[in-house]
């Protein structure tokens, strides 16, 4: 995935009321943009540090622009827009750069399905069936450790979205967890159990019941981001 153009360099002010950021250009302008993130963002920016964002064009935009890349208090890169996921997780199953679903016929995305009235990321078709797909971006990570870990806050969602893929796992169909990691310098991913026990309990069940649980990573720069390696999962216990 090409950003097009090419992000924009800035400084970080501050991130306020969730979806607010204020930043300092090059030549000193400043700027308020908007923040596409609602999760916590833990050790993803720091004020003073250095952001990326994307400018739009668009005259009934209220903001100019939206923060894409934060620079970690550990000097990596994180990619803050979580809607970028799930457009990258697709280019990247077309390609064929996920191996473990390769070969599907047909892709469809956000299908209504579940007792708790969820919508799946990615729906696809293969010959011997079809495939569940939930994505999650990852972009928690830790000094002195190449392990992220997922969520930066408590999810209720993620946990629900855990019960429905392992309610498909028990009737025999195929479903699949898959963390984008958006986040440099990342290795491995494990479950973040001293944000939300909860949910690190809901993989660890779902895992139980037949869900399978992939990871891969992304290269990012201010011109790009491209999935372009599988990571371990460490469940624990």
């Amino acid at each position: 995935m090409e950003f097009l153009p090419a992000l924009e360099q800035a400084r970080l002010l501050r991130r306020y009321k969730r979806f607010l950021a204020d930043i300092e250009l090059p030549n000193g302008e400043q700027l308020t943009i908007h923040c596409p993130n609602t999760g916590s963002m833990l050790n993803c920016m720091r004020e003073g540090g250095q952001v990326w964002f994307s400018r739009s064009n668009d005259p009934k935009r209220k903001l100019p622009g939206t923060w894409e890349i934060s620079e970690t208090p550990q000097g990596r890169l994180a990619c803050v827009n979580t809607g970028r996921a799930n457009p990258l997780v697709e280019e990247a199953l077309r390609a064929g750069v996920i191996s473990e679903l390769a070969g599907f016929t047909a892709l469809r995305r956000e299908v209504a399905y579940g007792e708790e009235r969820s919508r799946i990321d990615f729906y696809l078709e293969f010959a011997t069936g079809p495939a569940y797909v939930e994505v999650k971006s990852v972009t928690l990570g830790y000094p002195d450790t190449h392990v992220a870990a997922f969520p930066d806050a408590v999810t209720q969602r993620g946990a629900k979205h855990l019960r429905e893929l392992a309610a498909l796992a028990r009737q025999g169909i195929r479903a699949v967890q898959l963390y984008c990691v958006n986040l440099t310098g990342i290795e491995a991913v494990r479950p973040a159990e001293e944000i939300d026990a909860a949910y690190a309990h809901a993989l660890r069940a779902a895992v139980a019941d037949g869900v399978e649980v992939l990871a891969y990573g992304a290269r990012l720069d201010a011109e790009r981001i491209v999935i372009d390696r599988p990571l371990p999962v460490l469940l624990g216990r």
